[in-house]
C-alpha cells in the first residue's frame, strides 16, 4: 500500500482546504482510507485524486449532492443485483 497521509497533508496535495475536506467526509463524498487507533483519518495516492476529481466537477457546476449522487450511483452499480 502506498504511504498514507494525515487530513492537512492530503488537503494540500490535492489543492483544497483541510475545511473542504473535512465537509467532502461529513457528507459522504469521500471516506479516509484508514483510521489510526487514534483516530486521525489517513489518505493514500488513491484518495487524494478522488478530492481532485470532486474539486474539478465542483468548480465546473456540478453541486456536491450530485457528485456524491453520481459516486453512490457507481458504488451500487458495483455490487450487483441484490
Amino acid at each position: 500500500m502506498g504511504k498514507l497521509m494525515q487530513i492537512g497533508a492530503a488537503a494540500e496535495k490535492a489543492g483544497v482546504s483541510r475545511q473542504s475536506l473535512q465537509y467532502y467526509l461529513m457528507v459522504g463524498l469521500l471516506e479516509a482510507t484508514e483510521v489510526s487507533s487514534t483516530g486521525r483519518r489517513l489518505f493514500d495516492a488513491k484518495a487524494v485524486q478522488r478530492i481532485k476529481l470532486i474539486k474539478k466537477l465542483n468548480e465546473s457546476g456540478y453541486p456536491l449532492r450530485a457528485i456524491r449522487d453520481l459516486f453512490m450511483e457507481g458504488h451500487n452499480d458495483s455490487k450487483g443485483p441484490s
